[in-house]
């Protein structure tokens, strides 16, 4: 009976619309054209050591016009790495190098692209907030979603 239960609530989590259970260490996040994440909630499981993002731009138009990237930061931290990247420009793929504030990102890309990135788990702590976002210039107050490291 537990068994049966525990599968009907994985199920539930998984079918969910833009909500990603992760209990593969791994979740994959497409961008469309229409400045939007299909997730919006991603908790990754305690065990996982290492977790993988695979960011799909789903749409066609080029990355001067559309560009998408994945970024993770503390919720706290969100706002000050906007700032820097849209003074960090194209050229820098709208991120400040080396910013500290940065947890994890990919490359930006421009529709039909995608890149894959893995990153530490022990970053982050179990509760904390964090936020994923797009840092192209004026993305990040719509594409946007919550990371939760379980408990």
């Amino acid at each position: 009976m537990i068994r049966k239960l525990a599968a009907i609530a994985l199920f539930s989590a998984m079918a969910i619309p833009g909500i990603a259970a992760a209990q593969q260490c791994e979740v994959t996040v497409n961008a469309s054209d229409a400045m939007q994440f299909d997730v919006k909630e991603i908790t990754i499981d305690k065990s996982c050591k290492e977790f993988t993002v695979n960011l799909k731009h789903t749409g066609k138009l080029p990355v001067t016009a559309m560009g998408h990237n994945w970024v993770l930061t503390k919720d706290s931290d969100m706002q000050g790495v906007v700032t820097d990247a849209l003074a960090a420009g194209a050229a820098q793929g709208y991120l400040k190098p080396d910013d500290a504030r940065v947890i994890a990102h990919t490359k930006m890309l421009a529709g039909g692209e995608s890149d894959t990135i893995k990153f530490d788990v022990t970053k982050l702590t179990a509760g904390a907030p964090y936020t994923f976002f797009c840092s192209f210039p004026g993305h990040s107050s719509i594409m946007k979603g919550t990371l939760t490291l379980g408990s």
